[in-house]
Formats: structure tokens, sequence, C-alpha cells
């Protein structure tokens, strides 16, 4: 068998998003490191992946730009404090300089191991509250309040920096773990910051659980309590940041968006699918016509069509005349603005379609027409799944009261309240057709299109029928 091929750190800064693998990098110490796996490529910065070093399965991470000197020193300073404070987190076996220009950083390959995130979508469908999740969740905030008793942060906290591995849970990611205080626990403050990082993540249904999180954080430490209310004032501006970063990335090229631009076309696609909807979205017309035809109107077509990612919907918004062209020359398209309000949806945990691509026809900086592609949801209406003349059962109730008091906690208003556009499936309401909806700023101004999409709802059924009653009763008030 021929060995992997020898490149060098010059050679990954311009690989791309894909370097081929197997490959051989030399250390400065003459030994070599053979990458099997990538687990995570920042192009041109750094290269993460399952390797072997004399035999030795390791976690190696590749500092490859220049300027790597500083991140590959926080790295390795980030672990060191995490193993004097006694907290657990991978063996790091060595800090290497490579052979030809950057640095590497190996740790120890655990192995069965599961990321929190990964084990957390498993119960993220399930009630907010639930005693699974609230186990799931309580190691790694018992973890996180150690940390903060040896004054340690980690400025990235989300799930997918714990590892489970052989019933223990570890803390990854040094790059991002600061020592504020060494040996001296943080203060309030300080620890209301950072536990606030990790429950903004939770949906905002979860907010009203803060007293179960921080008695798992305390865990019966009476150093460790924290205020409610300021946490929830924590967990606010932290949900902000993160809503308007991630909203962000959306439209433009990352790890998470496969983006593209050019004087003619506009094309934003979940990198995860990129790969398998390029068919798709080289010509979503010729899918369109292909597929299922849903509606035929002069403001847009609907249609199922079949891809590698599955059964997919594609909604492609017309151009009545010249005149309604101008009159969309310079706004943001109905596609552009569902495809950021779908994955508003999905960043707050509201069930909505899978939004996959957005694509733009476009002249210069000039928008003509557009085309949303979301996966497809097989689900009732609850024009169609309700009967007006009895109640909705427990489950379609629960599910009811639910979403409408997230909607309205998050000042959030669909626009086109209508019963077709709410979709029963699998245990829960899945909003579509998000054309007209909005994230409002101030309490008052949702308040108004609330009282709208409230009365759009309830005129769904007869006002004397049994179902307009209850959802009268039952839907946050006007």
């Amino acid at each position: 068998m021929s060995l992997a091929p020898l490149i060098n750190g010059k050679t990954l800064r311009g690989a791309g998003r894909e370097p081929a693998v197997p490959f051989r990098i030399a250390l400065g110490d003459g030994r070599e490191l053979i990458f099997r796996r990538l687990l995570r490529v920042l192009p041109g910065k750094r290269i993460v992946g399952d390797a072997d070093l004399n035999g030795r399965r390791v976690l190696a991470k590749l500092f490859v730009a220049e300027a790597s000197h500083r991140h590959w020193l926080k790295e390795r300073a980030g672990i060191e404090a995490l193993g004097v404070a006694g907290i657990a987190t991978p063996e790091l076996i060595g800090a290497e300089i490579l052979a030809e220009g950057g640095h590497a950083l190996l740790t120890a390959y655990l192995d069965p191991a599961e990321s929190l995130a990964d084990v957390w979508a498993s119960v993220s469908a399930d009630p907010e509250g639930d005693g699974q999740a609230i186990a799931l969740l309580a190691p790694a905030l018992n973890l996180l309040a150690q940390m903060h008793r040896a004054g340690l942060v980690q400025d990235d906290l989300h799930l997918g920096n714990f590892l489970r591995s052989e019933g223990r849970l570890f803390v990854i990611d040094g790059d991002a773990v600061r020592a504020i205080s060494p040996s001296k626990a943080l203060d309030t403050e300080q620890r209301l910051g950072n536990l606030a990082i990790l429950l903004a993540q939770l949906p905002p249904a979860w907010d009203s659980h803060q007293a179960e999180l921080l008695a798992a954080y305390a865990g019966g430490d009476v150093d460790c309590r924290l205020p409610p209310d300021h946490l929830q004032q924590a967990v606010g501006r932290v949900r902000d940041w993160r809503l308007k970063d991630f909203l962000g990335k959306t439209v433009r090229d990352c790890t998470l968006f496969s983006v593209s631009r050019t004087m003619t076309r506009f094309a934003a696609c979940v990198r995860q699918t990129a790969a398998v909807l390029a068919p798709l979205l080289a010509d979503p017309d010729k899918a369109l016509a292909s597929g299922t035809l849903l509606k035929e109107g002069n403001t847009c077509t609907v249609g199922v069509a079949s891809s590698g990612a599955g059964e997919c919907v594609i909604k492609r918004y017309n151009l009545k005349s010249a005149g309604h062209a101008l009159s969309r020359f310079w706004r943001p398209s109905r596609a552009w603005h569902s495809w950021r309000e779908a994955h508003r949806l999905c960043f707050f945990g509201i069930p909505t379609p899978a939004p996959l691509a957005l694509v733009e026809e476009r002249l210069g900086p000039f928008r003509r027409r557009a085309w949303l592609i979301s996966a497809f949801c097989a689900g009732s209406s609850l024009q169609a799944h309700l009967h007006a003349d009895r109640e909705p059962p427990a489950a379609e109730a629960k599910a009811i009261a639910a979403l409408f008091e997230t909607l309205c906690q998050l000042k959030i208003s669909h626009g086109d309240l209508k019963a077709t556009n709410l979709l029963w499936h699998e245990g829960r309401i899945f909003m579509i057709d998000l054309d007209a909806m909005v994230q409002h700023r101030t309490a008052e101004a949702h308040a108004r299109a609330w009282r709208r999409d409230r009365a759009r709802l309830l005129r769904n059924w007869p006002e004397s029928s049994v179902l307009h009653g209850w959802l009268n009763a039952h839907l946050p008030p006007p």
C-alpha cells in the first residue's frame, strides 16, 4: 500500500474546505502525523481531524494560518488550565511546531464518545422541563460550575463542546477557555454572564425552567446559587446577539452555509446539503416543472420535487408585470425574507420545514425572480385536522398553547395566520408561508400585529363553533 502524500502547512492553507485525506505532515522533531479523517476545517486557518502519531490515535488540530502562533498558544493554555483545575478534558499529548510552518496540538482521541449536542437532539422535541432532558443537561451545568469555582470561563459555550465517553463528561475546545482569576472563584456577574451563553442556546420555552437548571448548576453548593432574575436578563442579551450573528451567516459563505454571488445570480444553501442539491439549484425551474404542482398564481408558483436531499418544496416568487418588477428591484425578495425568517424559527426551536436554499436572479444590485427551497412537510393543515364542533385533542391543544405563548414571548407575528399555514406533523405544529413574518422591536408593535394574527386565526372557524370558543379562551389575549 502506497504512503499517504506528504504535505505542509502552506499547502493546507490553500486546500479549501476539503483537503484530500489521507495525508502526512511533518512535525518539527521529524515525526510524521498521518491524517485519516477530517472533523472540521476552517479554510486557510485550522484543520481538525482523526490522526495517527507513531501508532497512537490522536485528535489533531493543525494551525496553518500565517499568524497561527497566537491561537496555538491560547489553545494549549486553555487545556493546561483545565488540567490544573482538575476539570476533565482529553489528555494533552503534544503541542508541536510543524516542520514547514504552522503548529499542531495533539490530544487523546476519545473513543467511544458522543457530543452532548448530538444526545440533546434526541430529546430536544420533548416538552420543555422534561426530566430526561434536565438529567442530560445537569452534568454539563455542574461541570461548568466547577470551572467557575476554579476561576475559568468558556467563551464558546455550547453543548457540542461537551463530550461523553465511558460514563464521564469532558470539556473540549481549550481555545475558548480563559483563566479570569486562577484558583479563585468567579464573582456572581462573571458566573451569570458565562452561564447565560449556554442557557441562551436552549429553546425560549426553557426560560420558565431556569430554577431547575440553576439547581443542577449549583449541585447543592450554596455558594453557587445565582439570582434567577439577573440570569434571565443575561440570557436575553446573549440570545439577541447570537440571533443577529446567526442570521448574518445565512447569507454569507461560512461553515454552515455555502453562498455564491455573480452579477446575475445569488445563491445560499445549507452547506450540508449543497452537493446533493446542486443539480436542483442549477435549474430550479426545471425541477419545478418536473415535480408536482401545488399552486400556480401570479405572484408565486409552488411545487414538490425530488432531490438528493429527499422531497423538497420549491416556491418561485414571480414578477406580475414591469411595474411589479420595478417595485421589487431594490428590496430584498420575499424569498430572501422567508429564508431568514425560517432560520429565525429554527434558531428558536419553533417547528418549520427546514429551509434548504435560496436563489435570486439579479442584474447587478437589482433583484428579479427568486426561489426558496425547503424540506417537504407531510403534515395536514389545522384547517383539515381540527373539527369545528369539538375542542382540539389534548396533544394538539398543548401544542397550540405552547406555540403561541412562545411566539408572543419572542414578539413574533406571522402576518397571514390562516389555518392552512399551520401543519400538524409528528406531534408538533409547523409554521409555513413566512413571507410576512416579523420579529418586532417593541411590545406595542407586536401587540398590534398579534391582534391581527389572532383575529385571522379565529376567522378560520365559525364564531359560534366549539373550536372558535376554545381558541378564543386559550390563545394569549389580544
